[in-house]
């Protein structure tokens, strides 16, 4: 692959290069089966504390020092059961986060496809995973999708000070594989952490992964160039000017 003027692309993790967001639906649905099956709650409320389940996740905040980030998550399902049925549910809700956070670990895949773009990408650039979240959820992550040997340098918003979409995480990622800004491009899914990233730290382009070519038409902030599949990522590096 010939590249001109690139000299590291940094990719984000989630959505971008394994299908979370999949992983996580197909995880929640073994969870609904084990509410009714196992603890006969109905369709309808298994639904509502999924539901809830997942909200929660959007929303987390809590002190590293007092809990762990799989004791916070229990307590997402406890709490959400408690709301339709009260009582004692802590054992079944560790099982349940249990069941969803196995599977969903399970589910996290690289697909061949990018496999293969990674390894010949990496022959012209260095590659840089940059991922927001969680230290601990992160490298689970990574480890369960085996990411880690496609890249000269992996980085977890989370073990640092800021993250995605401030200009001072990039500029690490920069100084790890030793170039400037402006050689690199950075590619994500995101637009407020992945794009806006990109271009508040200077990099010479971002690509934005748009799935749904049909959301987001006229996206803020602009991305340099929109690609709705990975396997149409190394035209794009190659004809960037």
């Amino acid at each position: 692959m010939v590249l001109n003027g690139i000299k590291a692309v940094f990719f984000d993790l989630d959505n971008t290069l394994i299908d979370t967001s999949g992983a996580s639906k197909k995880a929640i649905e073994e969870v609904m089966k084990l509410l009714v099956d196992k603890n006969q709650f109905s369709e309808e409320e298994a639904h509502i504390i999924c539901n809830h389940f997942q909200k929660k996740l959007l929303h987390e905040t809590f002190d590293s020092s007092e809990m762990t980030i799989d004791d916070l998550r229990v307590s997402h399902f406890e709490t959400s059961m408690q709301d339709i049925r009260p009582g004692d549910h802590k054992d079944f809700a560790r099982e349940c986060y249990n069941r969803w956070k196995t599977k969903r670990l399970q589910l996290m895949k690289l697909p061949e496809s990018t496999k293969n773009m990674l390894r010949e990408l990496r022959k012209s650039a260095s590659l840089v995973l940059l991922t927001n979240g969680n230290r601990q959820v992160q490298r689970e992550k990574i480890q369960a999708c085996e990411v880690s040997p496609y890249f000269d340098a992996v980085v977890v918003g989370g073990e640092h000070a800021e993250e995605k979409p401030a200009p001072s995480i990039f500029l690490h990622c920069c100084d790890l594989v030793q170039v400037k800004p402006e050689d690199c491009v950075m590619v994500g899914d995101n637009l407020d952490t992945d794009i806006l990233g990109g271009l508040n730290a200077g990099l010479k382009a971002t690509i934005w992964l748009n799935k749904n070519s049909d959301v987001n038409c006229d996206p803020k902030p602009t991305p340099h160039y929109i690609i709705t599949c990975m396997t149409h990522l190394p035209e794009v590096l190659e004809n960037l000017q």
